[in-house]
């Protein structure tokens, strides 16, 4: 018999977090427990760089300087973002209901 491995995520949906190669921080707004995405996205990725599928895989409402826009990153590739300045991004009060101390609390409807 064949025992599934169970991905556990390290992360949690509110967390803000940041990019471990890229200048980008944003909340995790959804989990995926491994990759859920399409092979075409997962392909473009460079060789180098490219993550494993078999760790989850999170949705986040992310930043830079320059725009705001949605992300799909890999587990290995974030890391918890300290800072005390509140997410920009237009679709976070739409998602979230507020912040309580680093943590944005989820909305459900």
């Amino acid at each position: 018999m064949f025992e599934k491995k169970i991905n556990k995520a390290k992360f949690a949906v509110g967390e803000v977090v940041k990019h471990r190669l890229f200048d980008f921080r944003g909340v995790i707004y959804d989990v995926d427990f491994e990759f859920n995405n399409s092979e075409e996205w997962y392909q473009a990725i460079p060789k180098s760089i490219r993550p494993r599928k078999d760790q989850p895989f999170y949705h986040l409402l992310a930043e830079n300087d320059d725009i705001t826009y949605e992300a799909y990153v890999s587990e290995q590739n974030l890391l918890p973002d300290d800072a005390a300045e509140p997410l920009r991004h237009p679709l976070v009060n739409q998602i979230f209901k507020g912040k309580k101390g680093n943590i944005y609390i989820k909305q459900y409807n």
